[in-house]
């Protein structure tokens, strides 16, 4: 074959290799319980935005915008780019006295968004109020954030999220379960790839405990403070126990507007 037609054969072979590239999905971490999910066809769901100083209040866009519960640090859509739908999984009645729990059960574009109703503490919401775990099916992988969950699950709760493949867990204790309980939950949920801790104290916002309690529980962990993503190739084996993957936080920039 003359070299110049050999190159340009080479050369339409470049688009379909990269093609072949394998599917992944990520997931940013923006302090306390602030994340954003990619799919890997881009579509982008975010969990609990806050506008909390110590974190930057951080700036990114939504397609999906998911909240557990009311309170501030957890409730803060107006902080997005762009919010694309809001879904809260605790309403609040117009005079703000009661709340009950949404039920969302939805899919937007392909990725399913649905509720488990769950407490902010260990008396049936009479100390802080309801909470909603969020469960997202996207990319054949489930992913679960617990909000601010204030106690271990119950047999029913645990059945309804389901098989999980990575969860978001509050570790911090005060306000939500602490360490060695969230440890209990782990075992309930017994996600398959990675567990992410959330909602605990960091260096110029420490009103809650560090990660280390919780930590101390597993023998896989994974420290990974020098960023704020972790990527999750989705046809990947599953590994036979899951990592614990300890997240740094970062300050995003302003969002950019979509194209």
């Amino acid at each position: 074959m003359p070299r110049p037609v050999a190159l340009l054969a080479l050369l339409a072979l470049l688009p379909a290799a990269a093609a072949q590239e394998p599917a992944a999905v990520t997931l940013r971490w923006y302090g306390q319980s602030f994340f954003q999910l990619e799919t890997s066809g881009k579509q982008l769901v975010v969990f609990d935005p806050h506008a909390i100083p110590a974190f930057g209040t951080p700036r990114v866009n939504a397609d999906v915008c998911l909240v557990s519960h009311p309170h501030n640090d957890h409730a803060q859509p107006e902080v997005l780019g762009e919010k694309g739908r809001v879904f809260l999984g605790v309403t609040t009645s117009p005079d703000g006295k009661k709340t009950d729990w949404a039920r969302v059960d939805e899919k937007v574009k392909g990725t399913r968004v649905r509720t488990v109703a769950t407490y902010h503490d260990t008396t049936t919401g009479m100390t802080r109020g309801k909470n909603a775990a969020w469960v997202v099916e996207a990319d054949g992988l489930v992913f679960c954030h617990l909000g601010d969950l204030g106690h271990e699950l119950s047999p029913d709760q645990a059945k309804a999220i389901g098989p999980v493949d990575v969860l978001m867990v509050p570790v911090g204790g005060i306000y939500t379960i602490n360490g060695e309980q969230a440890k209990k939950v782990v075992d309930q949920l017994r996600p398959k790839r990675f567990v992410v801790p959330m909602h605990y104290g960091v260096p110029g916002f420490d009103d809650l405990a560090g990660p280390e309690e919780f930590l101390g529980e597993f023998k896989t962990v994974r420290r990974t403070t020098d960023t704020n993503e972790l990527v999750i190739p989705v046809d990947a084996k599953a590994p036979e126990a899951p990592t614990v993957v300890l997240l740094g936080w970062k300050k995003a920039e302003a969002a950019p507007k979509k194209k």
